[in-house]
């Protein structure tokens, strides 16, 4: 799983780098405990656009992909229900409480399906 560093440390990697260019970008990536590849793909960032960008949890890029992200929630707690009801029923789960299950999940994306739409 890849680490992510918050926006300040980023802007002060490349400060460092900077600021010790003689320890050149592998030293100060060492240093810093990062990648030299990392180090470098900020300092490039911050060159060409000025800014570095750091998303960070909970951040979404768009209103739609936030509403996304909250319906695979939505349908991941509905599976993981249905898992449960599953295994409490020793595999012979009831076709009513599957239909009911399946149906509160279907319900919730249609309802937001106009969210989506490319019309919105």
């Amino acid at each position: 799983m890849a680490k992510h560093y918050d926006k300040q440390f980023k802007l002060d990697a490349v400060q460092y780098y900077h600021d010790h260019k003689n320890l050149g970008l592998q030293g100060c990536a060492t240093n810093l405990g990062i990648s030299q590849q990392t180090l470098s793909r900020w300092q490039k960032e911050l060159r060409e656009t000025g800014d570095i960008e750091s998303r960070g949890s909970g951040n979404y890029a768009s209103d739609e992909a936030k509403e996304i992200a909250r319906l695979k929630r939505e349908l991941r707690d509905a599976q993981d229900a249905l898992e449960v009801l599953s295994n409490q029923h020793s595999g012979k789960m009831t076709e009513a409480i599957y239909l009911e299950v399946t149906e509160m999940a279907e319900t919730a994306i249609r309802q937001n399906a106009g969210f989506l739409s490319p019309e919105c």
